[in-house]
């Protein structure tokens, strides 16, 4: 028994043949948790794939890592593509790891990110680009499955909110194969309609069923459209790269419908707003044009030629009743002052005095005689008296009463 024992590196080495004979361990793809994740300075890679029921150590050399797309770390449920093979010198066998991608979920979560990343950076998520969506639209286009909540929902809404708007249906696949090329031709040819709005999207569903909205030539479609765009894919926590392209995102379909649709009620309502408004500064200007109307009209009427006119006439007539009876005080004045005079002349008057028994001399050639010593004998004199002249001679001059001539 005992020459025929074998040796350990004999048995290793039978066993390692046995695994290269293998086919189905030549390449296989096993899934599991990484756990006691190393990186060598070399640039190989170890680590252990474990699930519920048992472990399996790995190892990926560096001619390998250098092409994996994200860094390795414990936690993470991956897919690892590679070949089963005794390392000899331990004699154990262990997974020759060729390729590492996350398993399900993650898989797709990086293929997104990598999407995401490349149309960042060729700026199809720039806001500069975004455009605004019409206040109030009157032609909706939709791009979606003809079945579906979706679909109901956004017909529905839109019909509640505005029933005169038209709602233009593109019925597209929006899972599985040739969803992707189904979603860009409802874009495209929704777009040449010259519509004021496009909804695209779906109802909700796992990141497999919504990849349609991820995919580079849907993406492409809707960021290159004429009309405004409204994402409506999945849920509120769902986001694709669509709604990223588009002009704006709704959360769900229903809420695209009232993003695209305006409520007619609040509209009218507005109007009716408006309309009061508009009324009563109307109201209030016409009020204030009156007022300003009736101040031109005085002010017109003020400065009117016939009124002024008849005001310069009145005044004119006031002026003449005071002219008149200006004149009246002083003619009456005068008269008074006049009667006055009158009575001081008529006492010294010789007329006067004539009625009273005097008389009144002077030459008969109508001269004044103020002194006998003017007189001399032979002068003709005319003495007057209160009822008629006497003709006289002088006979004799005497000076004094008592004096001779």
């Amino acid at each position: 028994m005992a020459g025929g024992a074998y040796t350990v590196t004999q048995m290793n080495t039978y066993i390692k043949n046995m695994f290269r004979q293998d086919f189905v361990l030549s390449r296989v793809s096993v899934k599991g948790e990484i756990s006691n994740c190393k990186y060598h300075t070399s640039g190989h890679i170890y680590f252990t794939l474990k699930d519920s029921g048992g472990t399996l150590s790995a190892v990926m050399f560096a001619g390998q890592a250098k092409n994996l797309s994200m860094h390795l770390e414990n936690g993470m449920q991956v897919v690892a593509g590679g070949r089963i093979d005794v390392y000899e010198r331990d004699g154990r066998y262990q997974l020759y790891a060729a390729s590492v991608e996350l398993d399900g979920v993650g898989a797709w979560y990086l293929r997104y990110e990598a999407l995401k990343q490349k149309f960042e950076e060729m700026g199809y998520f720039s806001g500069e680009y975004k455009r605004a969506i019409p206040r109030f639209s009157r032609t909706v286009g939709i791009v979606t499955a003809s079945t579906g909540a979706a679909v109901h929902d956004i017909c529905n809404i839109s019909y509640r909110r505005n029933p005169y708007v038209q709602l233009v249906l593109y019925p597209a696949l929006v899972q599985g194969a040739g969803a992707a090329d189904s979603i860009v031709r409802g874009i495209r040819e929704l777009d040449k309609m010259g519509l004021d709005v496009l909804i695209v999207g779906r109802g909700g569903g796992s990141i497999e069923d919504l990849w349609a909205f991820n995919e580079e030539r849907v993406v492409e479609a809707v960021f290159n459209t004429n009309t405004p765009v409204i994402s409506a894919v999945g849920h509120e926590t769902d986001f694709t790269l669509t709604d990223f392209a588009a002009d704006l995102r709704a959360p769900t379909p229903s809420a695209a419908a009232e993003l695209a649709v305006a409520d007619i009620t609040l509209v009218e309502g507005s109007i009716l707003d408006y309309a009061m408004s508009l009324y009563a500064g109307l109201g209030k200007k016409l009020d204030s044009l009156r007022s300003q109307a009736e101040q031109y009209a005085l002010k017109l009427k003020f400065l009117n030629p016939v009124s002024q006119a008849q005001e310069k006439r009145q005044k004119l007539m006031q002026l003449e009743d005071a002219l008149e009876e200006a004149f009246l005080s002083i003619l009456k004045d005068r008269r008074h002052r006049l009667e006055l005079a009158s009575s001081r002349l008529n006492g010294v008057s010789p007329l006067a005095r004539l009625g009273q028994g005097n008389s009144y001399t002077q030459r008969a050639d109508g001269s004044r005689i103020s002194s006998v010593r003017e007189l001399k004998a032979g002068d003709e004199l005319d003495v007057y008296l209160r009822d008629g002249r006497v003709r006289a001679k002088t006979m004799e001059v005497l000076y004094g009463e008592n004096t001779d001539a």
